[in-house]
């Protein structure tokens, strides 16, 4: 601390030392963290490719090799390409189905979750650190590891891949909602209390109409990131587009064709999703137009 005895000059030079020591400290602590970083980041790369089942650098000419395959056999039978999006549809509509379905369920359990683990609101605030762990393990678990066990237990099918995209989303959601009610103004709760409502009744009266434009918000950014999720699940088994994906990527040359077309048509509805939920987000916590 600045010594209060000094002159006016002296304490500012006094200050002046001590803010650039400050600096000078901080600097060398990001530059450790820095450093500790890249080694770390060099070492597992290293590792990873001495495991590889080949090296990187020798395998890295190849990259564009597949891209390049799939790319001639579909320009050659680029007249078949409508009939093969039009062959996918059904399959297209089962992933954005799974991706609905399991938004609308992540998100109504992280509705509940979120007014049980905001501080300030909860109805048992003994029980918020139970909740919030609760969600940290929901969000900790991998949607494909999920979805592994339930095909197990379940068989393939769009069934494992709802659930398990729905309990990652609801730990995902629940976190962002229980953030924005935590900042809601308690005036309106204070004045309900007041008149001797119920819990629920201050959450439903109080707290959603102020939260729920950002709660639709990131629910339908949830949406698009569960059509991708839906997609990738495909691949071990959870049916829908990427399952058709799989087949068509694992049999090669001869159906790079249905490959190119199923491409195409999740990368257009991927798109088509991320425009449309953009400019409602836009409108619902804006009120603007995108």
């Amino acid at each position: 601390m600045t010594d209060m005895t000094l002159t006016g000059p002296e304490r500012v030079g006094t200050i002046q030392s001590d803010y650039m020591a400050q600096v000078q400290r901080r600097r060398l602590y990001g530059g450790m963290v820095l450093l500790i970083f890249v080694v770390l980041m060099v070492s597992g790369f290293t590792v990873a490719d001495e495991r590889n089942a080949g090296g990187f650098w020798e395998g890295l000419h190849n990259i564009g090799a597949y891209p390049a395959d799939v790319l001639s056999e579909a320009w050659q039978k680029r007249a078949e390409l409508p009939a093969l999006v039009v062959k996918y549809l059904p399959a297209l509509v089962e992933t954005v189905n799974i991706a609905a379905v399991s938004t609308l369920l992540g998100a109504l359990a992280g509705l509940v979750l979120s007014l049980l683990s905001p501080r300030g609101l909860a109805r048992w605030p003994r029980l918020i650190p139970v909740f919030r762990r609760f969600m940290d393990i929901l969000r900790a678990i991998p949607e494909i590891v999920i979805a592994l066990v339930l095909i197990f237990v379940l068989g393939g099918g769009p069934v494992p891949a709802m659930i398990a995209i729905a309990i990652h989303t609801a730990g995902a959601l629940g976190k962002m909602f229980s953030e924005v009610a935590e900042n809601a103004d308690l005036k309106a709760v204070e004045g309900l209390t007041s008149t001797g409502a119920t819990w629920a009744q201050k959450m439903w009266l109080g707290i959603l109409p102020q939260v729920a434009p950002n709660y639709l918000s990131y629910a339908l950014l949830r949406f698009e990131i569960n059509i991708r999720a839906s997609a990738i699940l495909g691949f071990v088994g959870a049916g829908g587009l990427g399952y058709e994906l799989r087949n068509a990527m694992a049999w090669g040359p001869g159906r790079f064709d249905a490959a190119a077309a199923i491409f195409l048509l999740l990368f257009g509805t991927i798109v088509l999703f991320d425009q449309l939920s953009s400019r409602m987000r836009n409108r619902l916590t804006e009120g603007g137009h995108a």
